[in-house]
């Protein structure tokens, strides 16, 4: 089971990758804790010069879960909660297939 400092240091590596593209800092924004793990905001930090953040294209948040590790980059053209709404949805599939299999195994001689 991941921290949320696991699942931080999981997204700051995301992150770093997108950093040898562009220019500018990049950054975690926000933090958001949901029932399977969390949300991570991330962006561009402000430029001190312009007084403004410079646009990223592609940098929708990371949805982080907590018991199975998995870093899902989520896309800036879908709303974000019907993103959660969409994993959600397949982590109760994944349970309900975990126990009918294990349902099955249990009545096997």
């Amino acid at each position: 089971m991941l921290t949320e400092e696991d699942a931080r240091r999981l997204v700051l590596a995301e992150i770093d990758d997108v950093r040898s593209h562009v220019t500018y800092d990049l950054q975690i924004l926000r933090v958001e804790a949901l029932p399977f793990g969390w949300i991570f905001y991330w962006g561009a930090v402000w430029d001190g010069q312009n007084r403004q953040r410079p646009r990223l294209g592609g940098n929708g948040p990371f949805l982080v879960d907590r018991e199975n590790k998995r870093l899902i980059r989520t896309a800036t053209s879908i709303p974000i909660a019907r993103q959660i709404e969409v994993y959600e949805r397949r982590l109760r599939r994944e349970a309900h297939a975990r126990n009918t299999a294990a349902k099955q195994a249990a009545q096997q001689p």
